[in-house]
């Protein structure tokens, strides 16, 4: 006997165990759109004297950790993305003017000479590295070049002077070059008379000074301050002194930062995510595992088994790889249990076939599983392109879509050709169920596939009409980009998306006419019950806090949910990685497809892919939804999951070709997409009871990403049978192949070893 099914048994048995206690023992990492917090996203610039390379990037990104320990903000995750870019996450942080203005603030702290104050009604033109800035009093000073600089500040420390009445001052420490630097300064201005403003030291931040102290009187000429401390003094309050002394300790950033994306959540936002896509989960699981129970009875209760155990898995690996977890995260989750029903339908209509040639369950079974492999391989594979190209080409939480859909197929795979083969050929040994193959629900074909059988329509003899029909859906949705446009989202197009909740209910009319009474004419205001959406061009914090005041007036307390600003640079490079992330998904499956099959199945493909594509995103135009990252998962989704029903039709292509080679093309495949015929239907209602969970369940972001999966789906389906196909039959017909050499049966060579195979 094969040791074979025992490996089985033990890897699968060693995967449950291992997630199990991956799941019971630590927890998720939630990303900010979950918890709550604010997320930002620097690009380093160039100075006049340093590159913003990888390495003073670096640096930077080091000085910013220290920053935000400064905010209260422990270990707060810090990252950097390309050779320019910080992401800096800042959980629980709900203002995200005051985490902009510490975090990304350059802080270039310089100590000055005071060369004198200019007269007010003569001209003075600062000399090379001089300038003339006011004082934090108001009045201009003319300030030599910086003889010392935040490098050699050591650290800075707020305190209070209760001797003195209670005022604030920063003490700043010296580093070894600093302290030499400061005494030379301050020796230098002590040679002046007292009230002279050359006595006087300006501390500039940022271009600004912040105080110009005078030296005191009792520091002799060329002497000065050579200890290892000072103390800044001035009408300081607590918070002024507070946020001085946290930017000198933090430090000056090796060169300036240029905030190009900003999203704030608040954390009842995320924890209603959370619960909405939980219970999307629990009914898109027990719809799928009902419906797949009704249709292949045992193993179908068996396969929902494994179905729980993906959940299981794919949830460890999240939580061990240590993955952040996004709303569109839970979303690729949520899916890819539909998509794991995939695989075991796969097999199970495979088996149902093999027994309908010999009724034996446990041949039967053991041939489902081995000759449904290629296809389960070939059309994960393709999804694994799709996710791929979301996390390298994608940016924000869309990045965690790709990954947990990564993970999901590779979960699918493991549960439905490991988990599922093992109880289903342990369950068909019993001879209680080999005595009542029926309850296996592999004993008859199906329905479905009984009526084709017994019809046996040709579909193929249309194939002009089917041609005729697509073009006049693809002419449909192009008239409706002309006409109606495509509603760009923030992400794509710069801008600042602010949501607000508000205790009074009011239209969107009414929102509107607040808004554009603020000062906001153009903005784009939506309204649904209590929530409203503004969007804008660049505007600042101060602006945002006009809009809600506006809002205020009628809507009671005004609540700010969401906060998201992208910079231009940033809009316009996450448009061309969204036309990238497309056009190199479509390349990818027609390379992949050229090589596994016929570049006649691979061009067939891709021709029914940009059929697909362009009706979801003329029905997004004619539904006048968003176009945004979101949308940009889903539909690089579709093409995956398109791709996916289109490899399996193809591999039953080949497969029937190289058995018939004296039949027609045409008659292969249209036999081919009869045969296939349960396995789409069956997989695509798995998928439909997820997606409609989460059109119902998802929130307004979800909302649309299912429905441009529903539309996707059910187009991308129906074009595998009526584009696909036909395209591949005229293909043929001006560049005709030899069908494929079977696979030759032989006797079965000696077996060397156990044979144990995994």
């Amino acid at each position: 006997m094969s040791r074979a099914p025992v490996v089985r048994a033990i890897a699968a048995l060693a995967v449950i165990a291992t997630s199990l206690y991956i799941a019971l023992t630590m927890s998720p990492r939630l990303g900010l759109d979950l918890r709550g917090g604010t997320q930002l996203v620097l690009e380093t610039q160039d100075s006049p004297t340093v590159k913003a390379d990888a390495a003073a990037t670096d640096r930077t990104l080091e000085v910013l950790r220290r920053r935000a320990d400064g905010l209260g903000v422990a270990d707060a995750p810090l990252a950097r993305s390309g050779e320019r870019r910080i992401i800096v996450e800042l959980p629980g942080v709900q203002d995200p003017t005051k985490a902009a203005e510490v975090i990304g603030k350059t802080a270039q702290l310089t100590f000055h000479p005071v060369l004198g104050a200019p007269d007010p009604g003569a001209e003075t033109k600062p000399g090379k590295g001089e300038q003339i800035l006011p004082d934090d009093r108001g009045v201009p000073l003319h300030i030599g070049p910086a003889a010392l600089t935040g490098d050699g500040v050591g650290g800075a420390e707020a305190g209070i002077d209760a001797q003195q009445g209670g005022g604030w001052f920063v003490t700043v420490d010296f580093r070894d070059q600093g302290r030499a630097a400061w005494a030379k300064l301050t020796g230098e201005a002590a040679c002046n008379e007292p009230g002279d403003p050359r006595r006087r030291i300006a501390i500039v931040l940022d271009s600004k000074v912040i105080v110009s102290p005078q030296v005191n009187e009792d520091v002799g000429c060329k002497v000065g301050l050579p200890g290892n401390t000072t103390q800044i003094t001035g009408t300081f309050t607590a918070e002024e002194s507070s946020e001085l002394a946290l930017l000198i300790k933090g430090g000056s950033l090796p060169v300036p930062v240029e905030i190009v994306e900003q999203r704030t959540v608040g954390p009842t936002l995320g924890a209603a995510a959370i619960q909405a896509s939980a219970w999307a989960a629990v009914i898109g699981i027990a719809l799928t595992a009902l419906f797949i129970i009704v249709i292949y009875r045992l193993v179908g209760l068996l396969a929902a088994i494994a179905l729980a155990c993906y959940a299981l898995i794919s949830y460890a690996a999240l939580v061990g790889l240590g993955a952040t977890l996004t709303l569109p995260g839970l979303a690729g989750f949520v899916l890819a249990i539909g998509m794991a029903v995939d695989a075991n339908v796969l097999v199970f209509e495979r088996a149902r076939e093999e027994y309908a040639e010999t009724p034996n369950l446990g041949g039967s079974l053991e041939k489902g599983f081995r000759n449904a492999w290629s296809a389960v391989a070939d059309s994960n594979i393709t999804t694994l392109l799709a996710a791929g190209l979301l996390f390298f080409l994608a940016s924000g939480p869309v990045r965690g879509f790709g990954v947990t859909l990564s993970i999901g197929v590779i979960a699918s795979l493991i549960t439905a050709m490991v988990i599922t083969r093992v109880l289903a050929q342990w369950a068909v040994r019993f001879k209680a169920v080999s005595a009542r193959p029926r309850m296996t629900g592999l004993s008859d074909i199906g329905r479905v596939r009984a009526w084709l059988n017994i019809r046996k329509p040709n579909l193929m003899n249309r194939r002009a009409v089917y041609f005729a029909i697509t073009g006049l859906l693809v002419a449909a949705s192009v008239a409706g980009v002309a006409v109606r446009g495509l509603d760009f989202g923030v992400e794509f197009t710069g801008g600042r998306l602010v949501e607000y909740s508000t205790t009074t209910p009011m239209s969107a009319d009414a929102a509107r006419e607040l808004v554009s009474k603020a000062g906001f004419p153009n903005a784009v205001v939506q309204a649904s019950g209590e929530d409203i959406s503004v969007r804008t061009g660049q505007i600042t914090p101060a602006e945002v806090v006009q809009i809600e005041k506006a809002l205020e007036s009628e809507g009671g307390q005004v609540t700010k949910e969401r906060d998201e600003l992208i910079g231009p640079s940033l809009g316009d490079e996450l448009r061309r990685n969204a036309l990238i992330a497309l056009g190199v998904a479509l390349a990818a499956q027609l390379a992949y497809l050229a090589f596994r099959f016929r570049w006649t199945f691979g061009l067939a493909t891709v021709v029914a892919l940009v059929a697909d594509a362009t009706i979801v995103i003329g029905a997004f135009a004619w539904l006048g939804k968003p176009v945004d990252g979101v949308f940009l998962a889903s539909m690089l989704t579709v093409i995956g999951y398109s791709v996916n029903d289109k490899v399996v039709v193809f591999d039953r292509v080949r497969e029937l070709w190289g058995a018939r080679p004296k039949s027609s093309f045409a008659e292969v495949v249209n036999t081919s997409i009869l045969q296939t015929v349960p396995r789409t239907v069956n997989t695509g209602l798995g998928a439909l009871f997820i997606l409609a969970a989460l059109a119902v369940l998802g929130g307004d972001s979800l909302t649309d990403f299912a429905v441009a999966l529903l539309i996707g789906i059910i187009v991308g389906t129906l074009s595998s049978a009526l584009v696909a196909g036909p395209a591949a039959i005229e293909l043929e017909k001006r560049r005709p192949g030899t069908a494929p050499q079977p696979k030759r049966k032989g006797p079965a060579p000696a077996r060397q070893g156990s044979g144990a195979v995994l």
